[in-house]
């Protein structure tokens, strides 16, 4: 399973932004098979491509704003080139399109994205937070409605465990409806106390192998760990979190037999 795992570089934004090269490094030392891309912090895409290359880090996937999607899509595809990744996901939505009239521009620039790259052998997704669940259209929650399935122009999800689990719903039973449709997915604990904050994969109240088995027999082909806040080192905390995911592998593989 360690080959499926990536960390979501906006963990180590601050670290980054003073030596991307030297924390990728970092990365790949502390036993890390792959990456997920949440900018380059003013850093050649080439170089950083170069980098990874040398690392041998793989990329799963790339976080960019719907922004870019609409208005850069020709250096979007080029990024994804370079990092030889399929995936660009949507991370997150300004508070202006956070409401009905939103959603449904977002869902229909998103559709349009996916048109212009799917034949390029690309996929155009979303990653969910909490607020998503806040809206209905349709009789469905807004994240529904965004991801709803047009065969021609399909949007991939990029389910959070966390911000469904803050959203109040069980995150397993939330994403099986996404089987085949989610190729990454984002593996996020939260705190046993009433905080409900991030926490390291392990320390909190979300029980990943049953996620993970389910994930792996639904097409699952990345698991991207993200904490937005640690309460440390962001690097001591993806220690933590890859070092409990690696003890999960038996478990696993009990509740696939």
């Amino acid at each position: 399973m360690r080959e499926k795992l990536a960390a979501q570089l906006y963990t180590l934004r601050n670290e980054l932004k003073k030596d991307f090269p030297g924390t990728l490094r970092e990365v790949k030392r502390m036993g890390w098979s792959a990456v997920q891309i949440d900018g380059l912090h003013g850093n050649d895409p080439r170089e950083i491509a170069s980098v990874l290359d040398e690392l041998g880090l793989r990329i799963a996937g790339m976080h960019v704003g719907l922004e870019r999607m609409k208005h850069d899509l020709p250096a979007v595809i080029e990024e994804a080139r370079l990092f030889k990744t399929k995936d660009f996901i949507c991370h997150s939505l300004p508070d202006e399109l956070m409401n009905p009239a939103g959603y449904k521009s977002v869902r229909s620039d998103l559709r349009e994205v996916a048109s212009k790259v799917a034949a390029l052998g690309l996929r155009a997704g979303y990653h969910n937070h909490d607020f998503e669940f806040h809206t209905t259209l349709e009789d469905q929650y807004a994240l529904d409605y965004v991801l709803e399935l047009d065969p021609a122009n399909p949007v991939y999800a990029e389910i959070d465990t966390y911000w469904v689990k803050k959203a109040g719903l069980d995150p397993l039973a939330y994403m099986r409806q996404y089987a085949g449709r989610m190729p990454i997915m984002h593996l996020k604990d939260m705190t046993k106390d009433d905080r409900q904050y991030f926490a390291e994969i392990g320390t909190g109240i979300i029980d990943f192998a049953p996620i993970i088995a389910w994930g792996e027999q639904s097409g699952v082909e990345w698991y991207a760990v993200e904490q937005d806040y640690c309460p440390g080192s962001p690097l001591d905390s993806l220690a933590i979190s890859l070092e409990h995911l690696l003890k999960l592998e038996p478990e696993i593989k009990r509740i696939m037999s």
